[in-house]
């Protein structure tokens, strides 16, 4: 396989994967918390995840999280972002583009679009 070919395909696998989150992830997250992110054109190059609620990235398909994550909106109104691991806290926002916007400041410098291998290759 050559560089482009797999480039594309883990294209493909990133826009999938936005896509069924787009379109059928409202039983796992709530649809304008993946709005919010694919707004962010740098996330929309990350692999997307989402488990009970909280949306992450990452750089391969399936592999560790990079930058922070939004969790679901709490009882005070407000989205709690949590820093990469190790970092702990990123703070309390009261919007998803606060939220997302924190994501990306806290990812990391060479963080590049999604790219086939796995996390061990990073």
């Amino acid at each position: 396989m050559s560089d482009s070919e797999s480039i594309t395909s883990v294209a493909d696998i990133v826009a999938a994967q936005w896509r069924r989150l787009i379109e059928d992830g409202d039983d796992v997250v709530d649809p304008a918390v993946v709005r919010a992110a694919y707004a962010q054109p740098y996330l929309r190059r990350l692999f997307p995840g989402v488990s009970h609620g909280v949306m992450f990235f990452a750089q391969r398909p399936n592999s560790t999280p990079v930058g922070g994550s939004v969790y679901p909106q709490g009882k005070n109104g407000q989205f709690w972002v949590r820093g990469p691991l190790g970092v702990g806290s990123l703070g309390h926002v009261d919007t998803l583009e606060e939220a997302f916007a924190l994501v990306v400041e806290s990812l990391p410098e060479d963080c590049g679009p999604a790219i086939e291998g796995t996390a061990r290759d990073l």
